[in-house]
């Protein structure tokens, strides 16, 4: 795509998606750990789209947000009536006189279009075309507009269903919904379009025919069907969601990843992986998670915005929570939890701990059961631990507080105090044993039940 073409990329989010039975806009229902609306934005941004204008239903600010928090200086312009979809873009016509090479109707709850296919739509209108609309071949096209192609293979209209001849509804070539104009011709274009149709509404897709009337091509950009899936309920947002699985799966194996069982691994949409990781059975990675070469995480484990070292371990059974941060060969074990903490290389959290607004130094060793007490009911406070510091099974480490380098806290201790460098702090009751105690107490309580009894 030659980098002089201006593009507008117009994403109509104004569903409100009654069939998903929920309180939230059909845009912001998630795959792949991001709105839908957001996963549209970014295939649009990496196919070379500057501008970006997103369509609101009235009252609709929550979509609006979610637009510019993916896109900074996403225009935003609220359809204040549902009349069908050239209405929807005209909601943008302020954006659209302004003028571009390209302009591009997407749609928010077409969630797994890629950034290779709207380049392809915006390549058809660089090689002369005045619309280029995106088709699939359908395994089962009711309910599809049809695209309408002559002998040659251009495309000449596209009928909906219910505007459909007998012979047209057996047409298997079906409209994917997505489109690209002519951003010099789109204006007059669009502005064409009336509504004696079947369902009284404004098609988008009468704009084929207006063009070809002008003289201009319109051709058909063919698509995976998979690729162009809508997604109206729940049920299509699972199959959307699986779809999007399968693709992250396949691009992090072919990157140099190894999954074991990848069909129980679950990955985000920005999840990025590095080579010679290793990913065990049933993971689940969230949003903001970054894994360098060569790192392990082991079987039931749970990521999110979090960062794992080269050659660090993780779990199995270990959660990581948004501002974790392992470095090289750092390892977190079996039933860990690490939250906002630092883990600087060669560090050990192997069992039953949770570790929370912490740093824990080079090659530290954290006991089974030690926890970070970083919270008092109103604010957070951070522990830090020395380098070669070791802390015994069963402690408390109650912030702030900071353990120096290669000191020792014993098991069971309770540290409210720093602890100096080198140091050996032990915080727990003094052990007292009372000889023939046992027998004492078992003769009483067998007296009582006696007595009861």
């Amino acid at each position: 795509m030659p980098k002089s073409r201006s593009a507008l990329a117009i994403v109509l989010a104004a569903g409100e998606g009654t069939r998903m039975k929920s309180n939230r806009p059909k845009a912001l229902h998630e795959v792949a750990g991001r709105s839908m609306l957001a996963n549209v934005l970014s295939s649009a941004v990496t196919a070379g789209v500057g501008r970006i204008a997103v369509i609101v239903g009235p009252g609709r600010d929550d979509v609006g947000a979610e637009a510019r928090r993916s896109i900074a200086g996403a225009d935003i312009f609220v359809q204040s009536e549902r009349l069908g979809t050239a209405h929807a873009v005209l909601a943008a016509r302020a954006a659209i006189a302004e003028g571009c090479d390209d302009l591009l109707v997407l749609f928010a709850d077409t969630p797994l279009v890629t950034a290779p296919t709207i380049g392809a739509l915006r390549a058809a209108l660089a090689g002369g075309a005045a619309v280029a609309v995106l088709g699939f071949q359908a395994s089962d096209p009711f309910g599809y507009g049809r695209l309408l192609r002559d002998d040659s293979g251009r495309l000449v209209a596209i009928r909906e269903e219910k505007d459909a001849t007998d012979e047209e509804r057996a047409v298997t070539l079906c409209n994917g919904g997505l489109m690209a104009l002519d951003g010099a011709e789109a204006l007059r274009l669009l502005e064409k379009i009336d509504n004696k149709n079947a369902k009284g509404e404004f098609y988008l897709t009468d704009v084929v025919e207006f063009a070809r009337a002008d003289g201009r091509e319109a051709r058909v950009v063919i698509a995976d069907e998979t690729e162009v899936l809508g997604v109206n309920d729940r049920i299509q947002l699972a199959q959307a969601e699986a779809l999007a699985q399968t693709r992250l799966r396949r691009a992090a194996m072919a990157a140099g990843a190894t999954m074991t069982a990848p069909e129980t691994i679950f990955l985000s949409a920005d999840t990025v992986i590095g080579r010679d990781v290793t990913i065990e059975p049933h993971v689940v990675i969230g949003p903001g998670v970054e894994i360098a070469d060569g790192a392990v995480i082991h079987a039931f484990s749970h990521l999110e915005g979090a960062r794992v070292g080269e050659r660090a371990s993780v779990g199995p059974f270990a959660r990581l929570r948004p501002g974790a941060a392992l470095a090289e060969k750092a390892k977190v074990g079996n039933f860990v939890e690490i939250k906002n903490a630092n883990v600087a290389p060669g560090a050990k959290v192997n069992h039953l701990s949770y570790i929370g607004d912490a740093d824990i130094g080079a090659n530290a060793n954290i006991g089974a059961g030690t926890i970070t007490c970083n919270y008092d009911g109103f604010l957070k406070y951070r522990t830090t631990i020395g380098e070669n510091a070791f802390i015994g099974s069963n402690s408390s480490l109650v912030a702030p507080v900071t353990i120096g380098q290669g000191a020792y806290v014993g098991s069971g201790s309770v540290i409210t105090k720093d602890v100096a460098p080198e140091s050996l702090a032990v915080a727990r009751g003094r052990q007292m044993e009372k000889a023939g105690w046992a027998v004492s107490f078992r003769m009483a309580q067998a007296a009582k039940k006696t007595k009861k009894g």
